[in-house]
């Protein structure tokens, strides 16, 4: 019998903002079974929304603010769907998401090509290993030749591209999609440029299917493109894939449906299954152990307002996990009883009864689990590969009701807790400080505190444009330097020692007057007994 980690397959959606990510992600719902339109999810006796930006900030200014896990079943395999915020402002978020993912999609824009983000986000997967797919979206309308962006992946991310699927025309001449391997054609019911509806066989270019119904100039220039596709572009290899060095791409309309069921076939059949995980010590976890082990690579609080809840989203990487299982908390030293697991459905819930290697299942708690935390039936054993980021923007915290200090900071703490932002306890003085790594993290900040703590608060300016951990392998070194810059050290939630820069100039300065002191742009989250 198959083991059930190999029918699981966890992948996240990457993108630049207004790439079409979030109608991707609602379309492959759809496609999979888990939703009956865009926008409403399939749920027990009524119809409900089934957008991955739950959150009312995210519906408000349509973005993306956090990330969601969706899980449905197609064909016989598990899709577990990992939503990421695709604004830089919460790129911390999507980047340790992408530790908890064995693949994922990027999503391009077919007239702007590569952005900023994207490629940020595909330096992540690179250093990660992670198998990419990309999906050059919104061909129904103008945009760039496909050939030019196909060229484009292919020099900006030094990676060999393998074009799976052709547009048929494109923007007011888009007649659909030509799969040359398979050989098909997705088009409308009758309407150019009309909503995927069926999907022809064809015996390939000359076929009356295609000549009979596209234009002859639309045609040659598919030919065309074909031809220098398979000479000028590297044959689909799925080891190659795997190993990162290759991305099969597909081309499509989230909007109109136009590609999503492609993906959907690919991911099955060649996307891989969970793969083994890093921990401490040099230990290699691999899915088929027998023991349960899993790491808390988010937490989300007030998932649901009304019961100030935290929901730990935990990735499973061996064993076969059975609900009302104690599992040991390696940070904390204890074991807890996980009585009331759960799958996710962006904020839907159901109760999850056995859950295997791949699967993300959220734990509620009250704050016992962290970022970075390992879950085990016993081992004395951390994950590894969680970052955490020196926050680019710092403010001090401005309280409108001093009453409220308590649920400001719990608040604040809660935040920290999902990683939102970075909060610093100044070694002098009582105001925390505020690290983000983009503006937009603050009036999230400001956001939701205001509407799940009833709190309002606002920033002042500090004198300090970023931060760095310290770090020394003399331990008195490290407090004699600390006793000298009282004024500029601050610790984090984890009580590790940060210091506060003034500026870029100060950052070489005090690093190069103190050799002995390692100032840290980035750190790992591993959590000690």
């Amino acid at each position: 019998m198959t083991a059930p980690y190999l029918t699981r397959r966890t992948f996240a959606i990457i993108s630049h903002p207004d790439a079409g990510k979030t109608t991707l992600t609602e379309k492959l719902l759809l496609s999979g079974g888990a939703i009956r339109a865009a926008g409403q999810v399939r749920a027990r006796g009524e119809r409900r929304r089934a957008r991955s930006d739950w959150m009312k900030i995210e519906q408000e200014r349509g973005i993306s603010v956090s990330s969601s896990v969706m899980t449905f079943e197609r064909g016989g395999i598990i899709y577990n769907l990992l939503d990421t915020p695709g604004h830089e402002d919460f790129s911390e978020d999507t980047y340790r998401t992408l530790t908890a993912v064995d693949a994922a999609i990027m999503v391009i824009d077919a007239a702007k090509g590569i952005e900023t983000q994207t490629r940020k986000l595909f330096e992540v997967c690179r250093l990660r290993d992670i198998p990419i797919i990309t999906f050059v979206n919104k061909i129904d309308r103008e945009g760039r030749h496909a050939l030019e962006i196909l060229d484009e992946v292919q020099e900006a991310l030094a990676l060999d591209v393998s074009p799976m699927t052709w547009p048929v025309g494109m923007g007011s001449d888009f007649f659909g999609i030509y799969d040359w391997h398979r050989k098909t054609f997705q088009t409308s019911s009758g309407e150019r440029g009309g909503p995927y509806a069926r999907t022809l066989e064809v015996s390939g270019l000359e076929d009356p299917v295609l000549t009979d119904w596209v234009f002859d100039r639309i045609m040659g220039e598919l030919t065309e493109n074909v031809e220098l596709g398979a000479e000028g572009y590297t044959p689909f290899d799925r080891e190659s894939f795997l190993e990162g060095h290759l991305t099969p791409v597909f081309f499509g309309s989230a909007l109109r449906d136009y590609g999503i069921n492609d993906l959907l076939d690919f991911i099955a059949e060649y996307a891989p299954a969970p793969h083994s995980q890093a921990a401490t010590g040099g230990r290699t976890i691999s899915p088929d152990e027998p023991d349960v082990t899993g790491f808390v690579f988010k937490v989300q609080a007030n998932m649901d307002p009304k019961h100030r809840d935290r929901i730990a989203f935990v990735r499973l990487c061996s064993g076969t996990f059975k609900r009302g299982m104690r599992l040991k908390h390696v940070r904390a030293g204890k074991s807890i009883a996980v009585s009331a697991p759960i799958l996710f459905f962006a904020e839907e819930r159901e109760i999850a009864d056995e859950a295997y290697p791949g699967d993300v299942i959220g734990v509620p708690n009250h704050g016992q689990l962290r970022v970075g935390d390992t879950l085990t039936e016993g081992e004395e054993i951390h994950v590894t590969g969680l970052p955490a980021f020196a926050p680019e923007v710092l403010r001090r915290v401005r309280l409108s009701d001093t009453m409220r200090v308590k649920q400001m900071r719990q608040g604040l703490s809660d935040l920290a807790e999902e990683g939102l932002v970075q909060i610093f306890k100044p070694d002098l003085g009582s105001n925390w400080i505020v690290g983000v790594v983009g503006m937009l993290q603050l009036d999230v900040v400001v956001d939701r505190l205001k509407n799940e703590y009833s709190t309002e608060i606002g920033f002042e300016t500090v004198p300090y444009t970023t931060a760095r951990w310290i770090e020394c392998n003399d331990p008195v070194k490290l407090q004699k330097f600390i006793e000298a810059n009282r004024m500029s050290v601050a610790l984090d939630r984890d009580d590790k020692p940060v210091f506060l820069f003034k500026s870029g100039w100060e950052v070489n300065y005090v690093g190069e007057k103190n050799p002995d002191i390692g100032f840290r742009e980035t750190r790992e989250i591993v959590h000690s007994a």
